[in-house]
């Protein structure tokens, strides 16, 4: 069906139901008339089988709320086979301004362009017959590559440069991205016009647009295909990549390296590489977004009298850092710097567990010295709360 036909039939009319009509009311409607002419149930009456589908017809159009809008703007502007300008019609007298939509659809300007009709030809469709577009082959984005790298945890809190193995899609060697056998060259594929893509409009409506089955999108075919890549024109490439791993990278993350993929074909451009990175776990030290942690072993004697200790930091330089007295086990202590690489380039901080050790043996000397010491604390029952009213 042309796009003048299209335009020209009534769907509301087919259906019985005014122009205003709720998508229910519409609904109802379609299936009394879709019972009543129902091939089933008018065997051999092909007057009824046309009428059955002239009313599927119209409510594929009416009874989808995206394709009624459209095909009631494509009315409106274009109803009845006349162009509406504003201001013409019967409120002038009759002295409207029209011409026949199948001429502003079909003509070919002095341009060579091929009328109104190729602009709106994608909405209004032609009849479920499959078009072609006379522009060039489009570039083509290369694909798109995924890998893995496992690095050492300082790596991962102060960034690194690792090398990775590729094997990557590019064009083939032998032919040079042609596809065809050394000697002979690739014609222009018929059916698409070397576009690579194809369009079908499906129920006269909406078009869809595809790869070309006939050259598989790539707008060319060959009569004798190349012996390496058998006419598709593509191979495979190993290559080392230098790849930077940012700071603060977490285990676990994936990271997109932009343009760094497959190569395009035709001028396009490169897909990008994504990197799946794994950390390996660290012996003492952990992470807390920014921050470092680390858990600090600290004597009996050293959280009760306070004392100056050295502990180490990722960085391989041990800090000292103050135990105030009194300090309980599970304190945490911060050391500001000690962390990881933010955005910004500062860094975060290193956060100290203090983990009070208790003495599992003790010598005797030791025993009563803490036997005297408990024998002259005056400090309060430290259960007391324990006890208290229900």
């Amino acid at each position: 069906m042309s796009t003048k036909d299209w335009l020209e039939k009534d769907f509301y009319k087919v259906l019985g139901v005014s122009k205003t009509a709720e998508q229910d009311e519409i609904k109802k409607a379609y299936r009394k008339l879709a019972r009543k002419y129902h091939p089933d149930s008018n065997a051999g009456d092909a007057s009824a089988e046309a009428k059955f589908k002239e009313v599927s017809e119209a409510y594929d159009v009416v009874g989808d709320a995206k394709k009624r809008k459209e095909y009631d703007e494509a009315r409106r502007l274009f109803g009845s086979g006349g162009f509406r300008m504003p201001g013409s019609g019967g409120t002038q007298g009759g002295q409207g301004f029209g011409f026949d939509v199948g001429d502003l659809f079909n003509r070919s300007g002095s341009t060579g362009g091929g009328g109104l009709g190729d602009i709106l030809g994608g909405m209004f469709g032609s009849g479920g017959r499959t078009t072609t577009t006379t522009s060039t082959a489009r570039p083509r984005r290369g694909a798109d590559i995924e890998t893995e790298a496992t690095i050492e945890f300082a790596e991962a809190v102060n960034g690194v440069t690792v090398g990775l193995r590729m094997t990557s899609d590019e064009p083939c060697k032998t032919c040079r991205g042609t596809g065809a056998k050394y000697g002979t060259v690739p014609k222009v594929c018929l059916k698409c016009e070397g576009t690579g893509m194809q369009t079908s409009v499906q129920g006269g409506v909406f078009a869809m647009t595809e790869p070309c089955t006939e050259c598989k999108g790539r707008g060319l075919v060959v009569d004798q295909p190349c012996e390496t890549c058998h006419g598709s024109g593509r191979g495979q490439s190993s290559k080392t990549m230098q790849v930077r791993i940012p700071a603060g990278v977490q285990d676990g993350q994936r990271i997109r390296l932009k343009g760094k993929g497959a190569a395009g074909e035709r001028g396009g451009p490169a897909g990008d590489l994504y990197v799946s990175v794994h950390v390996t776990p660290h012996r003492i030290f952990g992470r807390q977004g920014e921050h470092l942690t680390l858990t600090v072993p600290v004597s009996f004697t050293e959280a009760a009298l306070g004392a100056e200790i050295k502990v180490p930091t990722l960085d391989g330089l041990p800090v000292t850092v103050r135990i105030p007295a009194g300090t309980a086990n599970g304190s945490k202590l911060r050391v500001r710097g000690k962390g990881s690489v933010r955005r910004d380039g500062t860094k975060g901080d290193l956060m100290l567990t203090i983990a009070v050790q208790v003495p599992h043996e003790l010598s005797d000397e030791q025993r009563a010295k803490l036997q005297e010491y408990s024998s002259a604390s005056t400090q309060p029952d430290l259960r007391a709360g324990l006890f208290g009213s229900s």
